[in-house]
C-alpha cells in the first residue's frame, strides 16, 4: 500500500490519562468542516498548514512513552484526514499490537458508513475500538464522561474497551496541565464552569453566545484546552 500524504497536525500529547482508559497519546488534527457554536478549538477549524508529519513518524512520536497503551484521535475533524490516521494507527499497532484507539468525530456513525466524507473512513472505523460521534452542543455539556455534550454517542466498535463503557459515557472527567514555554496546555474535557470561564473565540461565521464570565490567564501565560474537540484558548492570546 503506498504511503499517504503527511498529516496536518495541530497538537499532540504523549502519555495522558485524561482522554480515555489507561495511559494514552492523543493527536488533534488541523481542519474541520463544522462551525459548532462554542467550539472548543476554533483555531483548529481552518484547513491551513500546521505541522506536517508522516503517519509513520506520528506513530513513533505517539509511542515515545513506553507506558502508552492507547491512542486518542481528535481535532479538528479526524475524518478529514482518515486515511493518514488509519495508517498511523496501523504503524503504531505494528510496534504495540495491544493499543486501543478512541476516535472523536462530528459526523454521525450512520453517515460515515453510508456516505463517507473522504478516503480512508472505513479503514479508520475498522481501526477504532470506540467512536464518539456527533456535533458539539455547548448548551448540552453535562459534565459527564468523554462526551463533550450529551447529544454525542459512545459507540463500542469492538469489545476491547467495553469494560470502561460507563466511565466513557458518564464517568467523572479528568484534566491535566502541560506547561510548554509560555503556554499551559489543559488536556481533557472541560467542565461547563471552566468552558464558561475561559471561552474560546467563536468560529468564523458563528454569532457569539451570551457569556457571563471571562477570566484571563495569569501572568500573560496563554491557556489552551485540548479535549475531545481540541482546545479552548483563554486569557492573553497575544502571549503566544
Amino acid at each position: 500500500m503506498p504511503p499517504h500524504q503527511p498529516l496536518n497536525v495541530a497538537e499532540t500529547c504523549v502519555g495522558t490519562r485524561a482522554l480515555g482508559p489507561g495511559t494514552r497519546s492523543a493527536v488533534w488534527v488541523q481542519g474541520c468542516p463544522f462551525r459548532c457554536p462554542g467550539c472548543l478549538a476554533p483555531e483548529w477549524i481552518p484547513d491551513r498548514p500546521a505541522r506536517r508529519v508522516s503517519p509513520a513518524d506520528l506513530a513513533a512520536e505517539l509511542l515515545a512513552d513506553p507506558a502508552v497503551t492507547g491512542l486518542t484521535f481528535s481535532g479538528g475533524e479526524p475524518m478529514a484526514q482518515a486515511a493518514g490516521l488509519a495508517e498511523a494507527a496501523r504503524a503504531a499497532r505494528a510496534v504495540r499490537p495491544e493499543l486501543t484507539l478512541i476516535c472523536f468525530t462530528g459526523y454521525r456513525l450512520e453517515r460515515l458508513r453510508d456516505r463517507p466524507p473522504g478516503p480512508g473512513v472505513a479503514e479508520l472505523l475498522a481501526a477504532a475500538d470506540v467512536l464518539i460521534d456527533g456535533l458539539y452542543v455547548a448548551g448540552r455539556n453535562d459534565d459527564r464522561g468523554l462526551r463533550g455534550s450529551a447529544n454525542q454517542r459512545v459507540h463500542h466498535l469492538t469489545g476491547r474497551l467495553r469494560e470502561h463503557a460507563a466511565a466513557l459515557a458518564d464517568g467523572p472527567r479528568r484534566v491535566e496541565v502541560r506547561v510548554r514555554d509560555r503556554a499551559a496546555l489543559y488536556v481533557g474535557v472541560p467542565s461547563r464552569a471552566i468552558a464558561a470561564a475561559y471561552p474560546a473565540p467563536d468560529p468564523p461565521g458563528v454569532a457569539p453566545p451570551a457569556r457571563a464570565v471571562n477570566t484571563p490567564a495569569a501572568s500573560g501565560v496563554t491557556s489552551e484546552w485540548a479535549g475531545p474537540s481540541g482546545r479552548c484558548d483563554g486569557g492573553e492570546r497575544s502571549a503566544r
